[in-house]
């Protein structure tokens, strides 16, 4: 039986209250970035973890299955690095940023240092997202940008083979199988069949009232997604119109004022992330508290105490046995809600026993 950061994965996470995570056996990843962290990524296919920060970096970690880390290689931007992503087969990360560019290291070819990397996409604006998806039977890199466009490239040319103007400025973005959603300013949300890249398959307004914060597809079947938003609410919308009367939407990262029990504190949910085995997923907010959810019994599983920071981003690896999030500032308090003092960290959840596993069918609420 494997064991993860020295605990049996049989074991149980919280004996006294079954519904309590225990944040007892998580490890900070060594060497973490020096400001603010954006995003971060574990490859498809190796144990690596790519991380964006607001330092103009992104990094790549060696990670291990006991929890164990080490930089391996790095990319550096001209602005605030924003996202990251892998390639299919795990040879090549990227990243995007303030600077209007997206940039590539290759992994495979031994390319380790800034000075290595490429230069493979443009935008007039910041580009806010970068994802990888074999669009049209080939490998491309898909970027959303504050310029209001989805371009689609190809590695082999300098040019986008295709774009899409969008709603408004990109302010999330996910793709799985042939879906891409694309979360936009005004909480407008564009689904896109990849099938057909250059049109909107489906543009809705999110069901939450407020700004969206995030959006992440279900896995292992995508036939939905789930939306964070600044209110602390998160919705299950499926796709198709057959499907319609089971999306719903739930509270949660809200906590009971400790002056005055009439009043709830609401936090930004930041992060979705679903599991890549078992179709649950997690949301992580700026209260600094994840919770692991089963969408389908609409049944929260576990619920962690908070961590001493805002939780920025959050990610699963491959496997589903470690849960990596950041504890840094997420801005939702403005550049004046910053301070030198604000924790910084990438910390390494290990997946013990039932913690994301979805309850058993008629289990009762």
């Amino acid at each position: 039986m494997s064991t993860l950061f020295g605990q049996n994965s049989a074991a149980s996470s919280s004996s006294a209250n079954p519904s309590q995570g225990d944040l007892s056996k998580d490890v900070q990843v060594t060497n973490g970035p020096s400001d603010s962290i954006s995003d971060l990524v574990f490859s498809p296919t190796s144990d690596h973890l790519s991380v964006t920060s607001w330092d103009n970096k992104c990094y790549i970690y060696s990670i291990s299955q006991n929890g164990e880390s080490s930089g391996v290689a790095m990319l550096e931007h001209q602005g605030p690095a924003l996202s990251t992503c892998w390639s299919k087969d795990g040879q090549k990360v990227f990243s995007a940023g303030a600077d209007k560019a997206a940039r590539m290291l290759d992994l495979a070819a031994g390319h380790t240092q800034p000075s290595q990397a490429t230069q493979v996409a443009a935008h007039d604006e910041p580009i806010r997202c970068v994802s990888s998806a074999l669009v049209s039977g080939n490998q491309m890199i898909i970027t959303g940008g504050w310029d209001k466009m989805v371009k689609y490239w190809d590695l082999r040319q300098q040019t986008p083979v295709g774009q899409l103007e969008v709603s408004n400025k990109v302010y999330t973005m996910d793709v799985k199988d042939n879906m891409l959603v694309v979360g936009t300013a005004d909480r407008w949300l564009e689904v896109i069949n990849l099938q057909n890249p250059g049109t909107v398959y489906k543009h809705i307004q999110s069901p939450l009232k407020w700004q969206t914060r995030v959006c992440s597809i279900f896995s292992p079947e995508a036939n939905g997604y789930a939306i964070g938003s600044i209110e602390g609410r998160c919705a299950i919308q499926y796709v198709e119109d057959k499907d319609q009367a089971t999306n719903f939407s739930f509270k949660c990262h809200r906590a009971t004022s400790t002056t005055d029990r009439n009043v709830s504190n609401v936090y930004s949910v930041n992060a979705i992330s679903f599991h890549p085995v078992h179709g649950t997923f997690s949301t992580a907010g700026s209260d600094g508290t994840f919770h692991f959810w089963d969408k389908d019994a609409k049944h929260r599983l576990k619920g962690y105490p908070e961590v001493g920071g805002t939780i920025s981003a959050t990610a699963f690896d491959r496997s589903g046995n470690i849960f990596a999030y950041a504890v840094s500032y997420d801005w939702s308090k403005g550049h004046q809600g910053n301070s030198a003092g604000l924790p910084n960290k990438i910390m390494l959840h290990p997946v013990i026993g039932d913690e994301c596993k979805p309850r058993p069918k008629g289990a009762k609420r």
